[in-house]
């Protein structure tokens, strides 16, 4: 069994910071990508960041330069710094990892329980 578990989420004022985490646990051979998407009352689910196993990163156009993704191998875990950030950033924020499973059980995709961003004055 693996799992997700996000942590981070909380009430800022526009300007304002925050740092999510998720980190990954159970039964796992090697993670390839991790990511975050975010998912705002009434819209879809969009991808925020990625970052690969090789360190590669990418951003949607609406975060970039104020978003940072980065991973840490060793505790299997990633994180997004949210910098300046704005109302429209306000919605509830998901880990997503594709990863091999142990002991030869094969490829998984895993999702977090998610965790809620609200940008407020």
């Amino acid at each position: 069994q693996v799992q997700l578990v996000e942590s981070g989420g909380g009430l800022v004022q526009p300007g304002g910071s925050l740092r999510l985490s998720c980190a990954a646990s159970g039964s796992i051979f090697s993670i390839n990508g991790m990511r975050w998407y975010r998912q705002a009352p009434g819209k879809q689910r969009e991808l925020v960041a990625a970052v690969t196993s090789g360190g590669s990163t990418n951003y949607a156009d609406s975060v970039k330069g104020r978003f940072t993704i980065s991973r840490d191998n060793a505790k299997n875990t990633v994180y997004l710094q949210m910098n300046s950030l704005k109302p429209e950033d306000t919605a509830v924020y998901y880990c997503n990892v594709d990863l091999w499973r142990a002991w030869g059980a094969g490829h998984m995709d895993v999702w977090g329980q998610g965790t809620q961003v609200t940008v407020s004055s």
